[in-house]
């Protein structure tokens, strides 16, 4: 059997490094390079062209959504399986529509991770169990927004930056920049005008 080869991006280097040792373990899949950020991967991909590549969401230089559609636009040869902790309808919707060819949640346990790897690498689209069942459980445009979120949507609308906002909700920076980050990808946003704008479109405000 064939050793798929697979890059993968995560920002986190510690989940990048377990994962990593968990897949070569396998015997049948094998982690080709590791990028933990937008330009990482696309340096790396520069260089080394994997069959897979497993794609979080949440970067600090951009998120995993945007740089599918460009990852598909550069080397259309590449699989693209997003492997996040973003389960919600919209974001998972988001993500095939601009070319992954998967969907796993980073619950899921490693025999339908690797399932999920050979599948996209035959050609085919796999969605894990859990993604399953959330786009056969909801209707096809709902959005869904944490407290969190909402509250946060609010308050940018109001003018408040990230430093206000930090303070205002008692959170870090780091935490309020995670909660803009997944209010930008559920709202298909890339600045504050398109954001509120986009709210407002969807009577989120």
């Amino acid at each position: 059997m064939q050793i798929i080869s697979v890059v993968l991006v995560d920002d986190h280097k510690i989940i990048a490094d377990g994962l990593e040792h968990l897949i070569n373990e396998s015997g049948t899949v094998r982690v080709a390079g590791k990028a933990f950020s937008v330009a990482g991967c696309m340096e790396l991909l520069y260089h080394n062209l994997p069959d897979v590549l497993l794609l979080d969401i949440s970067l600090p230089d951009g998120n995993g959504i945007d740089l599918c559609a460009k990852v598909k636009e550069k080397y259309p040869q590449i699989k693209i399986l997003m492997l996040t902790s973003y389960g919600e309808l919209s974001t998972i919707t988001r993500a095939m529509e601009v070319g992954a060819d998967g969907y796993v949640l980073k619950n899921a346990i490693l025999e339908e991770l690797l399932e999920g790897i050979h599948t996209v690498a035959r050609g085919q689209r796999f969605l894990c169990e859990e993604a399953t069942d959330t786009i056969q459980r909801k209707e096809a445009n709902l959005l869904e927004l944490t407290r969190r979120e909402t509250e946060l949507l609010q308050l940018i609308i109001e003018g408040y930056t990230l430093p206000e906002l930090a303070d205002k909700m008692c959170l870090g920076y780091n935490t309020i920049r995670s909660y803009r980050n997944s209010l930008n990808i559920k709202l298909n946003a890339h600045n504050t005008a398109q954001l509120v704008q986009n709210a407002r479109s969807l009577n989120l405000c």
